[in-house]
């Protein structure tokens, strides 16, 4: 019976561990708002914060799936500068219109991932140096694109990716005489009725399945949390001035790769080349294959955060992308992804990228230096893969 019990706590966590990444995430932001005088609660810096953040966050969704085999892909700022830069080149030297741009972007990110999934999957050579490789070739090419200049200004429709918004419709009357936006009061209440019906759901699967479920205290306590942060979140868009696109832009893409890891056998077999790639390639995998389809797609989803920086800056400029492969990294490992591989998730890596936003935000209204940031951050990472390890050592 002893030993049920224990079996049945590994699966599904104990106490407030299960949880732990959402509850760093709350704890951060409520400490910034202490620090700050509560100036990264007003809208305006909501809104920035997802601004600021939706290229970090659409890099970590693939760097994810790089990690969960148990690797990384050091290359990605620069592939964001180099796409960035061929976008603008497009519009502003050649006069390409904004969607033929955006595919000859989209376009060079693949070729730089097809790079780098042939020499890992293929000439067996490991990603740390492939990566490396066009980390120093990525920047490079940037240069040469722009010739060391910003191209620019680009034009409205496609700076509207990075810095547009949905239409609103304005209601009730605030005191800066704009209302509340429908819209985004719409939106919040479904997404929290489309998540605790979802809850509901996997409770009820669990059960029929005869499998563990989590207590009901934890789960209407972590269901509150989340309901009461999605509500937060959108009121305050609400305020300013509606849904930005950028996070719809986010929200499809962490949507599409939160289906592909958990429903598909393609992200069944990401994560099992993680957890023991020789034994995957013995039970029939292409492992080859995984390799190639990962990188592919880490190239193309680095062109999509280049266009969408050099949408926000309204230029393509040489230095862009300039450490976000380090964030992307970090966002995944603080988000309870497994450096050896093989563990981790969307949702988890998603959450990791906002608490890292919420560090640079907030240290940056409090007035801290940069290389203070850095330093933190730092020890932010260190802190979660510490974390990781010593949990897995005391399991073992």
């Amino acid at each position: 019976m002893a030993n049920t019990t224990k079996s049945l706590k590994k699966k599904t966590g104990s106490g407030l561990g299960q949880y732990g990444i959402m509850i760093m995430l709350v704890a951060v932001y409520i400490l910034f708002a202490l620090i700050t005088d509560g100036k990264n609660l007003t809208p305006m810096n909501i809104n920035n914060l997802i601004m600021q953040n939706g290229y970090v966050v659409i890099l970590a969704t693939g760097m994810l799936l790089c990690v969960l085999t148990g690797n990384v892909d050091l290359g990605v700022g620069s592939v964001v500068a180099s796409c960035g830069a061929v976008a603008g080149t497009l519009i502003v030297d050649f006069g390409w219109s904004t969607p033929m741009a955006m595919l000859g972007a989209i376009g060079v990110g693949l070729i730089f991932g097809f790079f780098v999934g042939f020499f890992v999957a293929y000439i067996d050579i490991p990603p740390f140096i492939v990566t490396l490789a066009t980390m120093l070739m990525g920047r490079g090419l940037c240069y040469v694109i722009l010739q060391a200049q910003t191209k620019g200004p680009l034009p409205a429709d496609y700076n509207w990716i990075g810095t547009g918004f949905l239409p609103t419709i304005r209601v009730g009357a605030m005191n800066d005489g704009k209302g509340l936006d429908l819209i985004c009061l719409i939106v919040a209440v479904v997404i929290s009725v489309l998540l605790v019906l979802n809850e509901i759901k996997s409770i009820a699967t669990a059960k029929k399945n005869n499998l563990p479920v989590a207590p009901v205290w934890q789960t209407i306590a972590k269901n509150v949390v989340l309901v009461g942060v999605i509500l937060f979140f959108f009121y305050k868009l609400a305020c300013y001035n509606g849904i930005p696109v950028v996070l719809i832009l986010m929200g499809v893409i962490v949507a599409i790769y939160h289906f592909i890891t958990t429903k598909t056998v393609a992200g069944r077999q990401v994560y099992a080349m993680g957890g023991n790639a020789k034994a995957a390639r013995l039970s029939g995998i292409d492992t080859k294959k995984v390799f190639f389809w990962v990188y592919a797609n880490m190239g193309m989803l680095a062109a999509v955060a280049g266009i969408v920086l050099s949408a926000r800056n309204q230029s393509a400029t040489p230095k862009a992308g300039d450490g976000f492969e380090m964030d992307a990294i970090a966002s995944c490992y603080i988000g309870g992804a497994a450096t050896s591989g093989g563990s981790g998730t969307i949702i988890g890596a998603v959450i990791g990228a906002f608490i890292m936003g919420i560090l640079n935000n907030g240290m940056s209204l409090a007035g801290y230096d940069t290389n203070v940031q850095k330093v933190v951050k730092g020890m932010v990472l260190l802190g979660a893969v510490t974390f990781d390890l010593v949990s897995k050592r005391k399991k073992k």
